[in-house]
């Protein structure tokens, strides 16, 4: 008999929280939930510096304002690794939406003009993933974000590939299911196709990103297909070996927002290629690129109401899209990875680069390690001995004008170069408070943190601390079923 409730006890204490939905995974070109192909209809869901999944009832009302007109995917681009998630994830799992978790923080995230890939940011990156690891409607990590925001920032890519060797290779040593690791690009003319390429070429899987994202905002009112410049990126990207999307689009320049763009992305032109969109963004910030606003002009506060009619507007073309795609039995990828780019004048780096990764020693050390709960606080001042080197020189032609985000989410403030794709008017969002470095998380650990630190602190004897934890919670769960 107490067996029996000993059994069920644990079995409650550790269960998922989120089991209801399939998990995502990729193969080849393609996302697949469920032994079918994914396609992403997502809003960037990240107002405040604050963590956006730590209020259940402020989940669960957004979660039913965005269930409302077909969303399935969340970006969010900074987390708190202390708080407690289960609430708003499972809020969104029941409403059928992924989400699409950035694993840097303010503080720890590879900038371009001084790229590092240290220890300290590859704890701080595996702090995020064994929180958020666990739940089946975490459909990916970002490895960056617009990392690389000038026609000149190439130097900073192999430590975008070294993260995601690395953290590719924790995720394997914990045992943890194959979430797939990608990286979000600003749309800079001079780096096409040569960063997408980079990114997902050479002949190492766990070298390679899992998914590319593109924040674009090109196609403008009454753009189309050819004069957005969608036309050149899908002949960049046609016969790509892995999924791509857009991870950020929305143009708010010449009108109303009709989403247009929808329908060319999830169109017979462009659906053989891309897996979808992430629409900047659900709450109403001063750059009015929002699609909900809340009471009092507070964000985060109440029920979300709609701004029309760019609300209804996403709607109406969601709702009248379906792409059935493939199904995964019958699917068998047929592209393979690119050639590792040249030097070029945009592009520094010449072929497959050695990577900065860490030494095998640290992460196999790290992945055996115990860690209820994040435990360090990063820093990014100590910088990694295998340094790339640029194999051409400085560019020698001034950036073009711009029409793709400045400093959007990543807050770098810096301005873009555009290029095939531009129009006459920026339509890319000012810098957001949310996604600035100014503003950077201040983690507390939780009690259960600070009894679980007394225990480890103890030289290893903590024996009297540890039956007193376990007699604790035990005690608590018999409570409950008793």
């Amino acid at each position: 008999m107490f067996t029996s409730i000993f059994g069920a006890v644990l079995a409650a204490c550790f269960a998922r929280t989120t089991l209801a939905i399939p998990t995502i995974s990729v193969k080849g070109a393609k996302f697949f939930a469920d032994g079918e192909q994914f396609f992403l209809k997502g809003v960037a869901y990240q107002g405040t510096p604050a963590d956006p999944l730590i209020n259940t009832v402020q989940c669960q009302l957004d979660a039913k304002s965005m269930e409302v007109i077909g969303t399935n995917s969340i970006r969010i681009y900074h987390v708190d690794p202390y708080s407690d998630h289960d609430g708003c994830m499972k809020a969104f799992s029941d409403a059928g939406i992924y989400v699409w978790l950035d694993l840097d923080t303010f503080n720890t995230t590879v900038v371009q003009t001084n790229p590092t890939w240290t220890e300290d940011q590859f704890l701080a990156f595996t702090e995020v993933m064994d929180v958020f690891q666990r739940y089946d409607n975490l459909g990916g990590f970002w490895i960056g974000n617009e990392v690389i925001n000038t026609a000149g920032g190439s130097l900073a890519a192999p430590y975008v590939k070294a993260a995601t060797t690395d953290m590719k290779t924790y995720m394997a040593a914990k045992k943890y299911r194959q979430i797939p690791i990608g990286y979000s690009a600003a749309d800079i003319a001079e780096l096409r196709p040569m960063l997408q390429n980079y990114l997902s070429c050479g002949s190492k899987p766990d070298q390679i990103i899992d998914f590319f994202g593109l924040n674009s905002y090109e196609w403008c009112g009454t753009a189309t297909y050819e004069s957005s410049g969608y036309s050149n990126l899908q002949a960049m990207s046609a016969g790509y070996n892995i999924p791509i999307f857009f991870s950020e689009t929305g143009c708010n320049v010449g009108g109303e927002r009709t989403f247009d763009d929808q329908a060319a992305i999830f169109g017979d032109k462009m659906v053989g290629t891309w897996s979808g969109s992430i629409i900047y963004e659900w709450v109403q910030e001063v750059n009015d690129y929002g699609l909900v606003d809340y009471p009092n002009g507070q964000i985060y506060n109440g029920a979300p109401t709609p701004i029309q009619p760019d609300y209804d507007n996403l709607s109406k073309q969601w709702k009248t899209i379906t792409p059935s795609g493939v199904a995964l039995a019958t699917y068998k990828p047929s592209n393979s990875p690119p050639a590792c780019p040249s030097a070029t004048l945009g592009w520094q780096l010449d072929g497959d680069v050695p990577l900065p990764t860490l030494a095998p020693s640290i992460i196999s050390a790290v992945a055996a390690s115990i860690k209820p709960i994040a435990t360090h606080h990063p820093t990014t001042s100590s910088a990694n001995s295998a340094v790339p080197t640029a194999s051409t020189s400085n560019l020698s032609a001034s950036d073009s004008s711009t029409n793709t985000p400045a400093g959007s989410n990543s807050g770098t403030g810096v301005t873009q170069g555009a290029g095939p794709s531009s129009t006459a008017t920026s339509s890319s969002p000012s810098p957001s408070a949310s996604k600035s470095a100014a503003s950077a998380l201040k983690p507390q650990p939780n009690s259960l943190y600070k009894v679980w630190t007394a225990f480890v602190t103890s030289s290893g004897h903590g024996g009297i601390v540890g039956l007193a934890i376990v007699t604790v919670l035990l005690g608590t769960a018999l409570a409950v079923f008793l």
